[in-house]
């Protein structure tokens, strides 16, 4: 028979850590309030999540590193929004960021879920964060409580 090894969605018995970027604070506070709804509707304690607010999305990965590595946290949930502009900035921003998390998952062996949106318009961005596209942050959060189960599923089945 085929082992099979899932995560999850209970949140209980973990704690999580949102870093929020500041910039596009419009929607970047839709994204942290559909992260914060959905670690509680699964089943996390206000004392099971700490939220730390940055200046911009180029800070998250350094934040996410700091709280991966501290022990303190289950999970590391990043939600921003990188917006383009009539430049290729945000072309940078993005790819520095997206490698910057997923390196820090790989090094701490902490889950850190990817919220932050990349979009061409401020429309596109506000359908993510709770428009009719959905809460990105609600999926960044889903994640999150899923890797962690997922891993402590594999660590028992070690």
């Amino acid at each position: 028979m085929v082992k099979i090894i899932e995560g999850d969605l209970l949140a209980q018995n973990a704690t999580f850590a949102i870093v929020v970027s500041r910039f596009n604070e419009l929607v970047t506070k839709q994204l942290l309030a559909g992260s914060v709804d959905t670690f509680k509707r699964h089943g996390a304690q206000d004392a099971d999540i700490t939220v730390v607010w940055v200046p911009g999305a180029f800070e998250l990965p350094l934040v996410a590193d700091k709280l991966a590595k501290s022990g303190q946290h289950s999970a590391v949930c990043c939600l921003g929004a990188v917006i383009q502009g009539e430049t290729t900035h945000h072309e940078y921003i993005n790819h520095a960021v997206a490698e910057g998390i997923e390196q820090i998952g790989r090094e701490s062996g902490v889950p850190v879920s990817f919220g932050v949106l990349t979009c061409q318009t401020m429309e596109q961005a506000l359908d993510r964060s709770g428009g009719k596209a959905g809460n990105k942050g609600a999926e960044a959060a889903l994640a999150a409580i899923e890797m962690v189960n997922v891993l402590r599923a594999v660590e028992e089945a070690s």
